[in-house]
């Protein structure tokens, strides 16, 4: 069988949804996913899914997509963790709100920090600080 499958997971970026994701291409993405891509494959790749990478990337738009294509906010795995963690260790504003409108569970734990409130602390982004204890962290 010469075709890979458009879900298959391996390598860094675990599958091509999550490749385009971690770019921001909300053309390939919405392609990958008119073709049949799962928006919640996980357990594979340096962010564990792609709503983990659009939301450690910076692709706010992908994020949006994702999440009306029913992607889980909530997914668990990858390099940060969560979704929410890995916006809030980046200071990414739009996609903590996005994430936060969306019911993200706030007490989900990552790897490194432990939770989303830690991360941005770390990093001292202030205002993603004040966003998360707004929203009870």
């Amino acid at each position: 069988d010469r075709t890979a499958g458009i879900d298959v997971k391996e390598g860094k970026y675990g599958t091509a949804l999550q490749a385009a994701a971690i770019t921001g291409s909300t053309l390939i993405v919405r392609k990958l996913i008119a073709k049949g891509a799962d928006v919640n494959t996980s357990g594979c790749g340096w962010f564990g899914n792609a709503f983990q990478a659009a939301a450690a990337t910076g692709s706010t738009e992908v994020v949006r997509l994702l999440l009306e294509k029913k992607a889980n906010p909530n997914a668990l795995g990858g390099w940060y963790g969560n979704a929410l963690r890995a916006a809030s260790t980046k200071g990414y504003v739009d996609i903590v709100r996005i994430l936060l409108a969306a019911d993200f569970e706030i007490y989900l734990r990552g790897l490194f920090y432990g939770n989303a409130l830690q991360a941005a602390a770390a990093e001292g982004h202030t205002q993603v600080v004040e966003m998360l204890i707004a929203q009870g962290a």
